[in-house]
């Protein structure tokens, strides 16, 4: 069990090292909009970095969860597959039952997504996230450790109750991964592939749109995979991406790293 963990986490850190490395690379080439010369604070002697300033901050939030994820996120996970009630019929197995995951996984993420805007304590950290000032496939990674901590609780009791198997469990968040680098990446989309692709999965212009600098716009577009959450729901947003968009949230603006590992603690002004 435990080299099928390790071969699957391998596996898993590959794929999306790969996919980020590819989307970093290409968001240069082919960029959708052109990021201000400066999206935060300065923090320390930065002269002359201008734009690598917002990839260093969301670098070091990642590099802050990563222990994170390594001594609490894994073993929880894997602690709550190993836990839950085996009460599954022999239908929901082999592909479809993985299939069948992977559909519920994505529809309860859409529900926890809604949840960290809509109730303000986890919004105080998921604000963190929106913060920036600007997106790009880095911003797939900037995550205050504290929303980590709660959305791994939050799986785990998702996993007790349902049982889902910890293959299906990593299988599932190595897609998220992929699919969060995708749509908050600035890669140029021609329109009518983007088209197409939003009627599947959440593409750039409808997740911007998400991190639209207008509160009414931040309150829509919650799915993360499949696109059909939000037109099933009710909270997909028709509007377009603009490549001069305002990003972040409405009245309140960017923070250096430290301030933002804060913030979520202080008392609300």
């Amino acid at each position: 069990m435990e080299s099928e963990l390790e071969s699957l986490l391998g596996w898993k850190v590959a794929a999306v090292a790969l996919w980020l490395a590819l989307f970093f690379a290409a968001e240069r080439l082919l960029p959708a909009a052109a990021e201000p010369a400066e999206t935060g604070p300065a923090e320390g002697p930065a002269q002359g970095w201008g734009r690598w300033r917002r990839v260093a901050r969301n670098l070091s939030l990642w590099l802050v969860n990563l222990p994170l994820s390594l001594l609490v996120v894994v073993p929880v996970t894997q602690w709550s597959s190993a836990t839950a009630p085996a009460w599954r019929p022999e239908w929901w197995s082999g592909w479809g039952g993985l299939l069948l995951d992977l559909l519920l996984l994505d529809f309860l993420i859409y529900w926890w997504h809604r949840a960290n805007h809509g109730w303000p304590p986890l919004w105080r950290f998921h604000a963190v996230h929106h913060l920036d000032r600007f997106l790009d496939s880095t911003s797939a990674l900037r995550f205050h450790f504290g929303e980590v901590f709660l959305s791994a609780l939050a799986r785990a009791a998702a996993i007790l109750a349902l049982g889902f198997p910890l293959a299906s469990v990593l299988v599932f968040e190595t897609l998220l991964l992929l699919a969060t680098i995708f749509h908050h990446s600035n890669l140029r989309l021609a329109g009518a592939l983007e088209r197409a692709l939003s009627w599947i999965v959440v593409t750039p212009s409808i997740h911007w749109l998400h991190h639209h600098r207008v509160r009414r716009d931040t309150d829509s577009n919650y799915a993360t995979i499949l696109s059909l959450w939000d037109r099933l729901f009710g909270t997909r947003n028709p509007g377009r991406r603009r490549p001069d968009m305002a990003i972040g949230v409405e009245g309140e603006e960017e923070e250096t790293a430290g301030a933002l590992l804060l913030r979520p603690f202080k008392r609300a002004g």
